[in-house]
């Protein structure tokens, strides 16, 4: 596999160029005080040479080695918890965090490039500090000042790391139905008990404890997920001084034999009357949680992102030096014995496509990005009322859309190595299985579609598709002839997307199922759409400026590309969600 080398060119690009991000943190009070285009890029050079020089060379051994499970404590690969220790000592677990509590307050837009980064260098070891940040982001909104002054510094500075424990045996999508109960106690305390599987980063010795948040259930709480409340709940407990006291009554009762990401522990964790304490008002435990969902979502979409990235380099490397059979029009390399294979059209269909979807992907990841900063971070009410509305829309494209996309560019790079592809030597099969659990975890794909339709795009009638697509038209009804190319068929695929929303609005009033039916192919063809109007974006500054170098010729004929065959797409999407729900239930069940 090629050595891992962080695409910072691109991310300027995108960042500086493209949506010239500092005009936004110039608007936000906030971050105005914290960052500018200057740190901004001295932090993602240094993420880019700690991500490829110290994690990166660990991601193939992490994954031949695995972690090991003994009497309940957990052992990671070789080499991770030095490399945690150098990861945290660079403030990289705080990146976006609480400048009040010792994080660096970096914008989101910024820690989703430093994401990229960590997860395309090794996407176990990337788990454990993005769990650890995304239980910080639940803390810092939700507990109560006490609580955030005791735990908060020592996981921003990675001393601590962070879990999230929602699912269990009986109860995944439907955490309604979860058993895990949380007694009240005199001081004001609670004892939680419960089992917890698929717990990312449960239980490992990268760090001195783990602060475990946990989804329970009061005695008296109503049914279904209106009962559920969250608890912090330490390995050990801490003392008024901030030192480590007793362990408390929780155990990793053993880990999970995985497909991929096989350095990152996966646990079953069992509390037996565990001491917790409640984080925001008892049955506000959904709310807490979400609060840190819309951000890990994102995060998750931008893992399948970074398995493609990869992906894709390692397979270019790879097409460029690999020689086998010669060029349709005849021999190009005249001196060797066959030409290398990026001559050939299908190897070449397979490079562009990888690399319009990877670079289409980190424009919208940092476009939604900023739309949580601005939810986050602005002043005015009628912004930041948009922005949320913008991230509920695009929360679940983003997770789905990318992770569909990332795990189409592994096996597009597996492809192109052929039969070495196949085996564990070159690492491309290592990058198929770990990009795989992307599109089941944090909601599963389908899940995240049924979401977009039934309660983002029907469910506010509407409301919040039209802010994407205004915007878009906003675009298409102010661009100049010179991006006709570009315009005209994005012109077209909105058209086609607004026309499938208006008929699931309509249809989904007498048949519920028109729901699901169409759910996957509409998000589809929504993430299509979304990543035509990110290279039309991205052609404009393109068209600015190439005859500078390279990259913007690059540039530009990606996106002539992603345009002529990739949006067309949404056609046979289209036809597919046109044909509604009939087809689904022509049989019953025991005619499968």
């Amino acid at each position: 596999m090629a050595d891992y080398k962080a695409p910072l060119r691109d991310m300027r690009f995108v960042l500086n160029e493209v949506f010239e991000v500092s005009k936004l943190w110039a608007e936000l009070p906030a971050l105005a005080e914290v960052v500018d285009e200057d740190t901004a890029n001295a932090i993602l050079e240094e993420a880019g040479k700690v991500t490829a020089g110290i994690i990166a060379p660990l991601n193939r051994s992490g994954d031949e080695e695995g972690c090991t499970w003994t009497n309940g404590a957990v052992k990671t690969p070789d080499g991770f918890p030095a490399a945690y220790k150098t990861y945290a000592e660079g403030g990289w677990v705080g990146v976006g965090g609480d400048p009040v509590f010792g994080g660096m307050g970096m914008p989101k837009v910024i820690s989703a490039q430093v994401e990229e980064m960590v997860n395309s260098a090794n996407l176990s070891f990337g788990l454990y500090p993005m769990l650890t940040a995304g239980a910080c982001l639940s803390i810092n909104a939700h507990a109560s000042e006490e609580l955030k002054e005791k735990y908060l510094p020592n996981m921003y500075a990675g001393t601590w790391a962070g879990s999230m424990c929602l699912t269990e045996p009986h109860a995944g999508t439907d955490l309604g139905i979860i058993r895990t109960k949380a007694e009240p106690q005199a001081d004001g305390s609670y004892k939680v008990s419960g089992t917890k599987i698929f717990i990312t980063g449960g239980e490992h010795d990268l760090t001195e404890n783990i602060i475990h948040l946990v989804l329970a259930k009061l005695p008296d709480a109503p049914a279904g997920p209106k009962g559920i409340s969250l608890f912090l709940v330490p390995k050990f407990m801490v003392n008024a001084d901030g030192s480590l006291g007793e362990a408390n009554s929780l155990s990793c009762g053993s880990i999970e034999h995985k497909m991929g990401i096989k350095g990152s522990a996966t646990c079953v964790m069992n509390f037996d009357g565990a001491t917790g304490y409640i984080i925001d008002a008892p049955n506000r435990g959904l709310a807490a949680m979400f609060t840190m969902m819309n951000y890990e979502r994102l995060g998750v979409g931008i893992q399948g992102l970074s398995t493609g990235e990869r992906s894709y380099q390692s397979a270019i490397e790879y097409a460029r030096e690999r020689i086998q059979s010669r060029a349709p029009t005849g021999p190009v390399a005249t001196d060797k014995a066959a030409d290398p294979i990026i001559v050939h059209p299908d190897v070449r269909r397979m490079l562009l496509t990888m690399k319009s979807l990877n670079e289409g992907g980190r424009a919208f990841s940092s476009y939604v990005a900023m739309q949580l900063d601005t939810a986050k971070f602005s002043e005015d009410p009628t912004t930041r009322k948009r922005a949320e509305e913008l991230v509920a829309l695009l929360t679940p494209v983003a997770k789905a859309f990318l992770t569909d996309a990332g795990l189409e560019t592994t096996i597009h790079g597996q492809q192109i190595f052929g039969g070495h592809g196949f085996i564990r030597e070159w690492g491309q099969e290592q990058l198929v299985r770990d990009c795989r659990i992307t599109q089941i975890y944090e909601g599963t794909n389908g899940i995240q579609a049924l979401d977009l339709v039934g309660r983002k795009v029907i469910g506010s009638g509407g409301a919040f598709y039209k802010h994407f697509a205004d915007e878009i038209k906003a675009f298409t009804d102010s661009a100049d002839a010179s991006l006709a190319e570009f315009v005209e068929p994005l012109k077209g695929a909105i058209s086609i997307l607004e026309q499938m929303t208006a008929d699931l609005l309509e249809r989904a009033k007498s048949n519920p199922n028109e729901i699901g039916a169409a759910s996957v192919e509409y998000l589809h063809a929504f993430g299509y759409t979304a990543y035509a109007y990110m290279w039309a974006l991205m052609a404009r500054t393109a068209l600015s400026k190439q005859g500078e170098d390279d990259f913007y010729v690059s540039k530009l004929g990606t996106a002539r590309f992603y345009f002529a065959r990739v949006l067309p797409r949404i056609h046979s999407l289209s036809a597919s969600v046109k044909a509604g729900s009939e087809s689904l239930y022509l049989l019953d069940a025991e005619q499968f």
